[in-house]
């Protein structure tokens, strides 16, 4: 028997899904509101739309077309902000937001007019109220285009009101430092509704154009000077730059009929394919089959809008040309993971983690697949990349860790796929990663032959996650034998002997299966701290063993093969518990240590000093409920427990989706990437697990 899914079941999936944040029209928001609360939009390139939910610039990243482009492009800003002015029969004038005054923006008006802002399927809608006429706002981009589309409505309160959009653009490197946006030397062709502002031959041309009934663009440059972004400021980085803009589009507002400006780095051709209404309907469906496609228990209610969350982090890595003709020529697609916005690439260790939340979770197998053929094509020395620089074609490798959690990644989408196929492929991939660390490799990355312990450390270099580094000083260097690099290391070797098993490979998974127990055995006796009732974070490192308590020792009990003995594990659960977590992740220190930080805050330098040191980690909160769970397998409902609070943080930071790092101490203010894919994929992997009746893992 065929089940059929009409359009409208679909889209029926995505009513209830909207989240709500009030304000009050005509109390303008302080300056501290206005960087409080976020909002994003991706286009599945790397690209993206992201600001304030007020509209004040506070970050360099906040625009409403932050292109992907080819190598060595990478992302580039083009169109920073839409200037919206209303002209009410009476000749009153008001904005809606940010505008310019004299040259300046007028930063501390934005969000004088806002009512309420939310997300509907996880795209924003604002709703104004100003001199009686309500309006209403909304974005989305085209997947897989570099295309923005602001759409305004006129709900009520008047019949027609005059609306000018002024398009501010500052054509840059999206991470550049705000001064480096030109103020001259744009060139400006105007065809009707049709604009392209062009700076150089490099860049694409931004292309404006304007869907409306009536209306038109008129010449009427403009530079702004001195726009001040508040978080760059507190931030320790340059931050006061130019914006410049060609003119304005004048166009009338009525009610029922909306008025829509598609900003965009693509071709005339793509942008006439299809109309703002066909392109709002294509994205709703897109949403909607998304939620079809995810597990039962994330298919509703907060499940639903972290599976949209995590949506953002999947993409085609179209700056690396190389990736994409290879997949292509195998018959697949190049695919990764942004770790995180709004700075972040692709990174090796954030991919693998974030891979059973981001893909199996949601249901997008075959993206699953793409992305480990993707990391498996670049290994080298026994290492995948631990981050590919921005516009750049290959990765970089100092990493000790991400290549053994490409083991876990492979093993979780064999669990959930059965795909033998791909597994045979990426076999004698996997056994060279292998052979490799047994033999040494980059960076001191290698086995020690006295006991059978993986050992990592080169000067310079911060290769674990814990990998904060300022000035050449690498804050937490941890060379030695880390603790979650052996019981990654364990993991790994058992996970590949029980794959070779079976056939002609029996020999080598015995030996394999050999050498592991005598990991395991090793690994008890060197990192169980019995004064602490806990383990070492790293033995035989530069200063001998250390007792610091972090969470890293809960992964030698979270993974398939757990490397601690059981009966310790109750032990290491209740220190974890009592010292590192909170009602959003876990703390990477605990407070008792002398060098522990209760803020992340400030410059640079400060910030990386506090970065493993206390800060908590929104991502740590799902290898805490495996361990949980290990030890609890029937206790769902009391894992659920220690995810369920975490949730109202979807109302802070960037609004629906999970921040990268949070204050060690309450309120746990949120901090570091507004969006951050390994936190979105492991609250979500969680809330799916913690689902009752519970999911087995294992």
């Amino acid at each position: 028997m065929t089940t059929s899914i009409h359009a409208p079941d679909l889209l029926s999936e995505l009513v209830p899904l909207v989240r709500r944040v009030p304000f009050v029209a005509g109390e303008t928001p302080t300056l501290e509101e206005h960087g409080s609360r976020e909002w994003l939009v991706t286009n599945g390139l790397g690209g993206y739309a992201s600001g304030t939910v007020t509209g004040a610039l506070t970050r360099r990243f906040h625009g409403l077309l932050v292109a992907a482009l080819p190598s060595p492009l990478g992302r580039q800003m083009l169109l920073t902000h839409l200037e919206e002015r209303l002209t009410f029969r009476d000749g009153h004038r008001e904005w809606l937001g940010l505008h310019g005054t004299t040259g300046q923006l007028a930063q501390a008006e934005a969000g004088r007019y806002l009512e309420e802002f939310r997300l509907e399927a996880g795209l924003p809608v604002w709703r104004y109220v100003v001199n009686g006429a309500v309006i209403e706002k909304s974005l989305l981009m085209p997947h897989g285009q570099n295309t923005v589309h602001v759409t305004y409505r006129l709900l009520d309160g008047a019949r027609r009101v005059r609306l000018s959009l002024r398009p501010i653009v500052g054509f840059r490197p999206h991470e550049a430092p705000v001064d480096r946006s030109p103020v001259d030397g744009y060139t400006v062709s105007v065809r009707g509704q049709r604009i392209e502002v062009a700076a150089d031959e490099q860049r694409p041309a931004l292309r404006l154009v304007l869907h409306a009934p009536t209306g038109g663009f008129s010449l009427d440059d403009q530079a702004i000077h001195d726009v001040r972004y508040l978080v760059e400021e507190r931030r320790g980085y340059d931050f006061a730059g130019p914006l410049w803009s060609p003119g304005r589009f004048r166009t009338d507002l009525l009610q029922g009929t909306p008025v829509t400006v598609i900003a965009s780095a693509e071709s005339w051709d793509m942008l006439s394919a299809v109309n703002p209404e066909g392109a709002r309907a294509m994205e709703r469906a897109r949403r909607a089959r998304l939620l079809c496609m995810a597990r039962p228990a994330v298919r509703s209610g907060v499940g639903a809008e972290l599976v949209l969350a995590a949506d953002q982090f999947l993409m085609t890595p179209i700056s690396r040309t190389h990736d994409q003709v290879r997949a292509e020529a195998s018959g697949g697609h190049a695919r990764s993971v942004i770790a995180g916005y709004h700075w972040f690439t692709d990174w090796g260790r954030d991919t693998m983690i974030s891979l059973e939340g981001l893909t199996l979770c949601t249901g997008r197998v075959d993206e699953a697949r793409d992305i480990l053929r993707t990391f498996a094509y670049h290994v080298r020395d026994g290492l995948i990349p631990n981050m590919f620089p921005e516009g750049g074609q290959e990765g970089l490798y100092h990493t000790a860790d991400a290549t053994l959690w490409f083991f876990h990644a492979v093993d979780r989408y064999h669990r959930y796929t059965h795909d033998d196929l791909l597994l045979r492929e990426l076999l004698p991939t996997l056994r060279r990663i292998v052979d490799a660390h047994r033999e040494g490799t980059r960076f001191g990355i290698g086995v020690d032959p006295a006991d059978g312990l993986l050992r990592q450390g080169a000067e310079g270099y911060q290769l674990t996650w814990m990998d904060a580094k300022v000035d050449g000083w690498v804050v937490t260097p941890r060379r030695g034998k880390a603790v979650e690099i052996n019981a990654l290391w364990y993991n790994a070797v058992s996970l590949l002997a029980g794959w070779l098993r079976g056939g002609d490979h029996d020999a080598d998974a015995d030996g394999l299966a050999e050498y592991a127990a005598q990991v395991r055995a090793t690994f008890n006796a060197r990192f169980w701290n019995d004064g602490s009732g806990c383990l070492f974070d790293v033995v035989d490192g530069e200063s001998g063993d250390d007792p610091a308590c972090r969470p890293n020792q809960v992964f030698a009990m979270s993974l398939r093969h757990p490397v601690l003995e059981p009966q310790h594990w109750d032990a290491v659960l209740e220190t974890v518990r009592r010292e590192l977590l909170t009602p959003v992740g876990l703390r990477s220190l605990s407070p008792a240590h002398p060098d522990y930080k209760r803020q992340y805050f400030g410059d640079l330098r400060t910030r990386d000093a506090a970065y493993h040191q206390g800060t908590v980690w929104s991502w740590l909160i799902g290898p805490f409920i495996d361990a949980w769970l290990a030890r609890h397998p029937d206790d769902a409902e009391g894992a659920r427990r220690f995810v369920a609070p975490a949730l109202a943080h979807l109302d802070q930071g960037c609004v629906g989706s999970v921040s990268e790092v949070f204050d060690a101490e309450a309120p746990y203010a949120p901090r570091g990437c507004i969006a951050q894919a390994w936190g979105v994929a492991e609250w979500l992997r969680a809330w799916d697990r913690t689902a009752t009746p519970p999911r087995p893992s294992r």
